[in-house]
This record gives C-alpha cells, structure tokens and sequence, in this order.
C-alpha cells in the first residue's frame, strides 16, 4: 500500500472541462433515472403526468448531448498518464468505461425510438416538440421502450460499480485514481495520513 504518494501534479489529471462533463453526466444521469415515470403507456403520456415526462425527457437529451460531447472532447484533450494497475483491473475498467458511454447513448436512443414507434413526440421543458420521425409501430415502440427502461437500470448499477472501484482504488489501493477526476483544490482524506 502507497501511503506517501506525492500531491499530483495538473497534467496527471484530467482537464477542467473534462471534469465538469464527467460530474454533470453523473449528476444528470441520476436525476434523469429519479424522475424516470415507468409503468403502462397510459400512465406514462396521462395529461396529469406531462411535467413530469417532460423534465425526464430534457434530462434524458441532457444526457445524450453531454455523451456527445464527451466523445468529441475525449479526441481532443489529452489524458493524464494511466495509473499502474494490474492486468485484470485494467481490463475491468476499460470494460465499465466502453459499457457506459454504450449506455449513455443507448438509453437516450431507445426513449426516442420507443416514443416515436408508439407515435409520441419528444416534448422538452418549454414546450419544444421533437416530432415523430418514423411511422407508427405501436409494439415495437412498446418493446423498445421497456428496453430503456432496463437498459436504464444497468447505467445506474453499472455507474455504481464504476463508483465503487474509484473508492476500492483511493481506499485499499492507495493510489491516485480517483483524484485524477477531481478539482486541484479539493482536499481528498487519503487512508494513512493523519491529518
């Protein structure tokens, strides 16, 4: 176990920016999961719960545009250095990143077919409408929308587990895995030191 590792320096970190997206992501991704209706279609496009389908469905395009945008700032900025780990945990964490960014836009892409399949538009907070672009397939919309809904669950338990190992790293490894996502001035408890 690393006890005296040095404070790290900016370029082991990631970039502000890069920090801002990967917080606002979680951040989103847990409000829009909170905020998810489920149940029938019935319940889902009442009139009574339009606020509530609305505000579920701008976090989920929230989401989907901050994915897109990872995914381009991912190109151009550079990384820090990765940690040493074993072969195993690389793998393990190579593996949870490529599944949730699949999930950050797999999730958004199947609300969208489900609603448009089953005819519904997209309806943004302020009323902005994103029409149905494709012909009416009622079940197929029905089917893809229960997708979301599981493929909604996987990307919290999946972000969970990503959560998890970046405690397991700063805990029982010791090392500085979790502190490369986190701002310069944010004190971070370290286990072994008494301060």
């Amino acid at each position: 176990m690393n006890t005296t590792s040095a404070p790290l320096r900016p370029t082991d970190r990631f970039g502000g920016f890069a920090q801002l997206l990967h917080w606002l992501t979680a951040i989103l991704v847990l409000a829009a999961f909170s905020t998810g209706l489920g149940g029938p279609e019935q319940h889902v496009y009442s009139a009574s719960r339009d606020f509530d389908r609305q505000l579920h469905e701008t976090l989920g395009m929230a989401v989907f545009v901050l994915a897109i945008v990872r995914v381009i700032w991912m190109r151009l900025d550079s990384r820090p250095a990765q940690q040493a780990v074993s072969r195993l945990l690389h793998i393990g964490a190579k593996s949870v990143q490529g599944l949730l960014y699949l999930l950050l836009f797999a999730v958004p892409m199947t609300a969208i077919a489900g609603a448009w399949l089953g005819n519904h538009p997209i309806i943004l907070l302020g009323g902005v409408e994103l029409p149905a672009l494709v012909g009416d397939a009622h079940d197929l919309g029905q089917s893809i929308a229960e997708i979301h809904t599981w493929l909604g669950d996987a990307i919290l338990w999946l972000a969970g587990l990503h959560a998890v190992a970046a405690i397991y790293h700063h805990v029982i490894l010791q090392d500085q895995v979790l502190e490369t996502m986190l701002p310069r001035w944010l004190k971070v408890w370290r286990p072994g030191n008494r301060q």
